[in-house]
């Protein structure tokens, strides 16, 4: 893999092209945070933990913020391309089945991966964003194909002050609009993945 990226990987037992989940993490955070949400599919999924290539203690960061609900549009644009990138690569050098393809983030991640299936297509199959929302310029600028086959899940807190559970709701209107199959939950909790989130991520991803 020639990518910028650090990242974890883990493959499964299967060899063969077998199916991939690629995880990006929240701001502040690393590769390590996420794999433990998937890791009942270690052994049927190769899983792709990807750390954000920007310091921003006590961990990384995906982008910059230019204030809350905007990112810096020069540095998601640069990042968004990337993790396409990335993606692309890893189908290829690991033989990836590519009609199996899951994007799961949170916060910052949840973000990127909202927008890159937008702007992906039917490179990507199924989709996983806690917390997180749509910027407007990726809805208003950016050029996006069919998300009709998707299946998403969007969850959120609805005491979330870090991002508002508004915006979740407003994702998954969007996504319904453009003709994606949605699973929309709320929890009451803050900006975080409580068990029963966590749950009911797991059932969705098992149902695909």
């Amino acid at each position: 893999m020639k990518s910028p990226f650090t990242y974890k990987h883990t493959a499964p037992v299967e060899t063969g092209k077998q199916p991939a989940i690629f995880l990006l993490h929240g701001m502040g955070s690393s590769e390590e945070d996420l794999p433990q949400l998937v890791r009942n599919f270690e052994e049927s999924h190769h899983i792709f933990s990807l750390r954000g290539p920007i310091v921003y203690n006590p961990g990384y960061a995906f982008f910059t913020i230019a204030e809350v609900g905007k990112p810096d549009r020069d540095v998601f644009d640069k990042v968004l391309t990337f993790v396409q990138s990335f993606i692309h690569e890893a189908i290829e050098e690991y033989d990836l089945d590519p009609n199996d393809i899951t994007l799961l983030g949170f916060s910052q991640g949840a973000i990127l991966v909202q927008s890159l299936a937008l702007v992906m297509g039917n490179s990507i199959n199924r989709v996983v964003a806690l917390s997180g929302y749509i910027p407007d310029f990726v809805k208003e600028e950016y050029s996006k194909r069919p998300v009709d086959h998707l299946n998403i899940f969007i969850s959120h807190g609805d005491y979330d002050y870090v991002i508002p559970s508004q915006w979740g709701a407003e994702s998954k209107d969007y996504f319904e609009a453009l003709g994606a199959n949605v699973t929309f939950k709320t929890y009451g909790d803050g900006h975080g993945v409580t068990p029963e989130n966590h749950q009911d991520l797991l059932a969705f991803l098992k149902d695909q």
